[in-house]
């Protein structure tokens, strides 16, 4: 007799099985050794009575940052992605650097390159099955980059570990979905 309510996959959830992909810049590996999935808040509405207030459910979410830790690259391709679209976003020297940002083609190639669409990113972080295949996507909307760390270099250092960064993303909302893309 089969068990309707009962666990059918007794396999669990890795923490190393994921992979991190910006659509931005799709050839940029992101040597991922971090991520978390952000966390959510709803609000809380206060509903006042004669006796006792009572809270009930606001009607806006609150989306926690996206934090990703990578490997730089020896070539530095993925630290070079978010610093230069750090720099297109704040241009910390002229407004050029916000132009060159916006004229830029990947993400948007068939709109106008003044879009203000150009600042951001779609990214899909694919969470891994125990046998390392795709099996869920959280995709994000409009990320755009707020931070990344330093890069210390240090030549007293006896232990040979390469480069991570981490960057934090904001991002409108994100979706979790199966590989066919259907929300789950």
């Amino acid at each position: 007799m089969a068990f309707p309510n009962q666990v059918s996959n007794r396999n669990f959830l890795s923490p190393i099985g994921f992979k991190f992909i910006l659509t931005k810049y799709p050839k940029v590996d992101f040597f991922s050794n971090k991520a978390s999935i952000p966390g959510i808040n709803l609000g809380v509405a206060i509903q006042p009575t004669y006796l006792k207030d009572i809270p009930v459910p606001g009607d806006k979410l609150e989306f926690g940052d996206l934090n990703l830790s990578f490997v730089v690259d020896e070539n530095m391709e993925n630290y070079l992605a978010i610093y230069n679209w750090l720099i297109g976003l704040g241009y910390p020297e002229n407004v050029k650097q916000f132009d060159d940002l916006r004229a830029e083609d990947r993400y948007y190639p068939d709109r106008d390159s003044r879009d203000m669409y150009n600042q951001y990113s779609d990214g899909v972080l694919q969470i891994l099955n125990s046998n390392y295949q795709p099996k869920f996507q959280v995709k994000f909307k409009d990320m755009f980059p707020t931070s990344l760390t330093t890069l210390d270099f240090d030549a007293t250092n006896s232990d040979y570990t390469y480069f991570t960064a981490t960057v934090s993303f904001k991002y409108t909302v994100f979706q979790i979905r199966n590989m066919n893309d259907a929300i789950l």
